[in-house]
């Protein structure tokens, strides 16, 4: 499975929104020792995992939702849209707009609680 780091201000408030809100799934949760984990998450039937890395400086505290300089960074494509917007919505998920409509698909920005932005995609 291929994997891209997330920095989360720790594991546990990741895992509680990514799986406990998104409903992503927990693929492993190891102990490393000295308060570290691997910690890995990805979306069902997904082919792209999230690794969660625990923030532990200053420079990477401030990395939390910025670690792709304000731009949508990351994106979350689905079949069913309206039912996994809605569904977003009643799990207190932040989105920036309304879903629109373009060439490429049915999209709308939403915001996980660390800043980090990301695309709901349905390809056209």
């Amino acid at each position: 499975m291929q994997a891209v780091a997330l920095v989360v201000p720790d594991y546990d408030a990741g895992l509680a929104f990514y799986v406990g809100a998104m409903g992503f799934d927990l693929i492993c949760d190891e102990d490393r020792g000295g308060g570290k984990r691997w910690v890995m998450v990805a979306p069902p039937g997904g082919g792209t995992a999230l690794l969660l890395a625990r923030a532990v400086n200053d420079a990477q505290r401030a990395a939390i939702g910025n670690q792709t300089g304000g731009r949508v960074g990351f994106f979350l494509e689905t079949s069913e849209f309206d039912a996994d917007h809605m569904r977003m919505i009643a799990a207190g998920v932040h989105f920036e707009e309304d879903p629109r409509d373009e060439p490429s698909g049915r999209v709308a920005v939403w915001q996980d609680p660390f800043g980090n932005r990301w695309d709901l995609l349905q390809p056209a």
